[in-house]
């Protein structure tokens, strides 16, 4: 299906763009968050018309996303859980528990824009991309602990090694 994209799309393209995705990626994904539009004549005079809106409203996003990334710089936060012997967590670490426990540092996102590569299944530090706008993006620490007195320790640690923002323990 070709679409006619109204915002950046990471690995897709930019607005204005013309692309072929899945058929089934467009009615899912992009069509219902109206990050693009079926690709017509009349969809392409609608765009030509109203491409100035669109880029201002992505660049006035964009700014306020640089803005919070700019204090979210550093961003270190806690999660207790409980392990075995070998470090292996019971379960992993969700999106939404990062989400949680940035919210608690004073930065609100939601677990949309937490991406986790690889599942986080092990104790210890992990470094996860938050997405705040398509075009802007900041890393996060995530300290995984069985208890507080360890994830301190783990705290320690790294701030030897380097400078540590605001931090918040969830459990």
């Amino acid at each position: 299906m070709k679409v006619i994209l109204l915002s950046r799309v990471e690995n897709l393209g930019s607005i204005g763009n013309v692309v072929s995705v899945k058929d089934g990626y467009a009615r899912n994904f992009l069509l219902p968050k109206k990050k693009a539009l079926r690709a017509s004549k009349s969809n392409l005079e609608y765009l030509e018309k109203q491409r100035t809106v669109f880029e201002a409203e992505n660049l006035k996003k964009k700014n306020e996303a640089e803005e919070i990334a700019a204090r979210m710089d550093n961003v270190l936060v806690s999660l207790i859980r409980q392990a075995g012997e070998a470090g292996n967590l019971f379960g992993s670490v969700r999106s939404a528990d990062i989400a949680e426990a940035v919210g608690q540092a004073g930065y609100k996102i939601h677990k949309s824009q937490v991406c986790i590569k690889t599942p986080i299944k092990m104790l210890g530090l992990h470094t996860v991309k938050v997405e705040l706008h398509p075009e802007v993006h900041v890393d996060v620490k995530v300290n995984v602990a069985q208890t507080a007195e360890e994830a301190e320790a783990q705290l320690v640690a790294y701030a030897e090694s380097n400078v540590v923002a605001p931090v918040a323990v969830a459990e």
